[in-house]
């Protein structure tokens, strides 16, 4: 990051947040890692004369997407021969992938997993993540192996070790000390990086270890879980059948959720549960292509909406280009409901930009999501050049229709460049997939060596 001011012009200028505008031959003002100014380009050059320049030549000016769960240790299951039989069900698919996956990683895999995410995530233009670790080999430190890559990248990821009681009650609680150690080690940070406290599932945890995971929190004071729940009715099932709750319900009287906590997917939720999140004000994530590929379901999206919960997008561990997750949420609901009405394009990115920025800033204590004065310098340039008029009316259709994360040319964080016209500048691109084919062979070994 420059001292010196930057002036980003000639650009189409897309600010979104509550004050969404769009401004042909637009500029935005850089300084201090922060938007200082957004306008007229002729206005603000004439106003900011000594300022550094970008010449944009009229490509697409928006703000870094943003995403509200991954899980970057899943980066090596691409291309992963899983022995046997194909997977019957959800169940199944976390027994013989993700839980054998998770427990081959060492720590080289967790650092080249999250490595190989992060460059995705610029590429496409990515520029904030809320990430869920789980390496059960590899635990102690494994949040400061992703820290390091993070900030290497440049990137902005809010970090967690997933607790769970499937590796035993060392397990268990080396993954509660993991999650203490980096949210106050995280007290101080750089404002790239904040944590939360994970938990897998309602399925892999007992009462004595939520019980830890809740006092833990409560010491370290106004601290949020991240957790999966009911995704899939196998959550459900299990909830029900070892104490007579489902899955939300088991959460709520056990003191998980909360405002400041995230659970991914809730595919398998009634109405009473959705009205328990509404009213304890939980956030909630969804990731349709994650949903539809594990079969475990539609979560209830248009009605969450309707009910004015301002639900997240997030991606699961597919790749980085949230535009495509956009898109497959656009589409899923309305093949769902068989109602081309419902998660219109406004909603989708509303639930993109605006509902992902209230969660970022929380996590971050910044405004991002958008391009105002004030907020911070996560922007992104594009080479879509529209066939047709771009308005702030119809600029969701645009995104949902036109645009693609193969768009992105450049991509700032903090108003540092980490990608000028496709280069990356702060990751070797070449250097990291070659090492990683390297780990993800070691890996794999291990993996069939477990399963």
């Amino acid at each position: 990051m420059s001292d010196q001011p930057l002036l980003i012009h000639n650009a189409l200028v897309c600010t979104l947040g509550e004050a969404n505008q769009v401004i042909a031959d637009g500029a935005v003002l850089v300084a201090g890692g922060r938007v200082a100014a957004v306008g007229r380009s002729a206005e603000l050059l004439a106003q900011h004369p000594n300022a550094g320049r970008v010449d944009a030549h009229g490509k697409l000016l928006l703000p870094g997407s943003l995403c509200a769960h991954t899980h970057f240790y899943g980066a090596f299951a691409r291309g992963l021969y899983i022995p046997g039989p194909a997977p019957r069900d959800f169940p199944e698919i976390l027994r013989r992938l993700w839980w054998t996956l998770d427990r081959a990683l060492d720590e080289e895999g967790v650092r080249y997993s999250a490595l190989v995410c992060l460059v995705d995530a610029v590429r496409h233009g990515t520029t904030t993540l809320v990430d869920h670790h789980a390496s059960p080999s590899a635990i102690d430190g494994s949040l400061d192996i992703i820290a390091e890559a993070v900030e290497q990248a440049g990137l902005r990821a809010c970090l967690c070790y997933e607790v769970t009681d499937r590796n035993g009650l060392e397990g268990a609680a080396a993954g509660i000390a993991e999650n203490v150690r980096f949210i106050k080690k995280q007290r101080n940070g750089s404002g790239l990086l904040s944590g939360l406290f994970g938990l897998h599932a309602s399925l892999s945890l007992s009462d004595e270890t939520l019980a830890r995971c809740v006092a833990e929190a409560e010491a370290l004071g106004d601290v949020g879980f991240h957790i999966h729940a009911a995704e899939g009715p196998a959550d459900q099932e299990d909830s029900l059948a070892k104490y007579g709750l489902r899955t939300v319900d088991r959460l709520h009287t056990r003191g998980i959720l909360g405002p400041r906590t995230i659970v991914a997917h809730v595919t398998a939720i009634d109405a009473w549960e959705m009205a328990v999140l509404r009213e304890t004000q939980t956030w909630v994530t969804h990731q349709p292509r994650s949903n539809m590929n594990n079969a475990v379901g539609v979560a209830d999206v248009p009605a969450m909406l309707r009910g004015g919960m301002p639900v997240l997008l997030g991606n699961d561990g597919f790749s980085n280009d949230m535009f495509t997750e956009m898109k497959t949420a656009y589409l899923l609901h309305k093949v769902w409901r068989s109602d081309p009405r419902v998660a219109t394009g406004d909603q989708v990115i509303r639930m993109a930009y605006r509902h992902n920025a209230a969660l970022a800033q929380q996590l971050f204590g910044q405004r991002l999501g958008e391009l105002a004065p004030g907020a911070a310098a996560d922007l992104i340039l594009l080479d879509y050049y529209p066939i047709t008029p771009l308005t702030a009316d119809n600029l969701p259709w645009h995104i949902i229709f036109g645009v693609s994360g193969s768009h992105v040319t450049d991509t700032m964080v903090a108003g540092r460049w980490l990608m000028r016209d496709r280069r990356l500048l702060t990751l070797d691109e070449e250097a990291i997939a070659a090492r990683s084919r390297e780990v993800a062979q070691r890996t794999w070994r291990r993996f069939w060596d477990l399963s």
